[in-house]
């Protein structure tokens, strides 16, 4: 029986860790981020470039994948890893994550069950489908990919998750829109510690199942319940305190980065962390910038997901920061598309070496953007996903040292 969960050292400082995450795929040193690749690919990369930069596991979108190509056509491939030769250790979201994005699609508007404007966020950045219907027995969704009505509720999102074989899965949750009212907030928090109940309860049923039919789908995956109740300290703790007690391998904080301050995120996950388990470990989904990773690990923070390094790679912002070092405060971004870089032979960074930086210059890059070659996306992706490993890595020296 693996271990799944690990702490090896707790820094005198805060509350920051070094842990051990072990799955079948593989073991992952945090704290550490988790780079998205949404529909089973990280964008522009192919898989044998993810191990040579340093990727320790990758977060795909169940929502996505049960649309295109459907979690029965994975199954029968042997689940994702196989079917995408990803060959980490992968973490899987719920769909629950759409229960905020939908809306943003709605032809109604953009409004909230209250009927108020919603902010618009751009977290995944993907999850764009149209919703049909929430309610306690689970969501509609209407499907971006050919208008079909597809329906997750708790046991479903369960019975998905199994057939895709993440390692790691997320408990079926109501992911509160910003800016929602406090009885909203804790009517979409209750709601959640029941699904999260209903998805304990499937997923052993199906472990059960599968040992009784001698089933090839997976036995072993870890799952993990989320923290919800938006940007209030009650719901915030008592979703802490109810979602900790539960039989879960880990723990989520949900909902946050999705339109508010980065004081308000901060707040909502210094509000829980006195009640985060410390034999477990704890995910911060959505959030990926390095100041806010470098902040939070703090608060004990484990791993992290988020499409922002992928995408601003995409967009051509490029993350320069000196050796990667602690505070983050020396972080810069360039835009490689500036006219100021065509006659630029320098590396983006000239203390990363990376492939990108220790091949290229920044005049190369810049032709290959502006002429909107596919390289330049591979190029920029594998920089800034260097630059974030390099950033993982001296966080956790800075926590073996006690100085975070």
């Amino acid at each position: 029986m693996i271990k799944f969960f690990k702490v090896l050292k707790k820094s005198k400082k805060s509350k920051a860790r070094l842990g051990l995450i072990s799955t079948p795929h593989g073991k992952i040193q945090t704290p550490a981020f988790v780079p998205v690749a949404t529909k089973g690919t990280l964008k522009s990369l192919i898989p044998y470039q993810l191990k040579k930069i340093g990727i320790q596991a990758a977060f795909v979108n169940t929502y996505h994948l049960v649309s295109h190509p459907g979690a029965d056509v994975i199954a029968a491939a042997g689940g994702i890893h196989n079917f995408s030769r990803l060959d980490i250790p992968l973490m899987s979201d719920s769909g629950g994550f759409q229960v905020f994005s939908l809306a943003k699609r709605n032809p109604q508007g953009s409004r909230n069950p209250e009927g108020s404007l919603i902010k618009k966020a751009d977290i995944r950045g993907e999850e764009q489908p149209l919703i049909v219907k929430i309610s306690d027995g689970g969501v509609k969704f209407r499907s971006l990919y050919d208008g079909r009505l597809i329906e997750f509720t708790p046991e479903k999102s369960m019975q998905f998750q199994q057939k895709i074989g993440a390692d790691i899965i997320m408990a079926f949750d109501e992911c509160t829109y910003y800016p929602a009212a406090h009885a909203y907030s804790r009517m979409a928090m209750i709601r959640t510690h029941n699904w999260l109940n209903r998805c304990i309860a499937q997923n052993q049923n199906l472990k059960i199942k599968n040992q009784n039919d001698k089933s090839k789908l997976k036995n072993n995956q870890f799952l993990y319940g989320i923290i919800q109740g938006g940007t209030y300290e009650d719901l915030r703790k008592g979703s802490a305190k109810f979602v900790t007690s539960q039989g879960v391998d880990g723990v989520a904080i949900g909902g946050v980065s999705v339109g508010e301050t980065k004081k308000e995120m901060r707040n909502q996950v210094k509000w829980v962390s006195e009640y985060l388990p410390e034999d477990k470990p704890v995910h911060l989904l959505g959030v990926g910038h390095i100041d806010d990773i470098a902040d939070l690990v703090k608060y004990g923070i484990d791993t992290f997901d988020c499409v922002e390094p992928t995408r601003l790679a995409r967009l051509g912002q490029l993350y320069r920061i000196s050796n990667a070092q602690i505070p983050a405060s020396n972080l810069k971004e360039i835009d490689i598309l500036t006219g100021k870089y065509k006659f630029d032979l320098s590396p983006v960074d000239e203390d990363c070496a990376c492939y990108t930086c220790k091949n290229f210059t920044k005049a190369y890059l810049h032709h290959l953007f502006k002429q909107k070659e596919l390289t330049a996306y591979t190029l920029a992706t594998v920089h800034n996903l260097c630059v974030m490993e390099r950033l993982m890595t001296n966080l956790r020296k800075a926590i073996a040292e006690n100085k975070i």
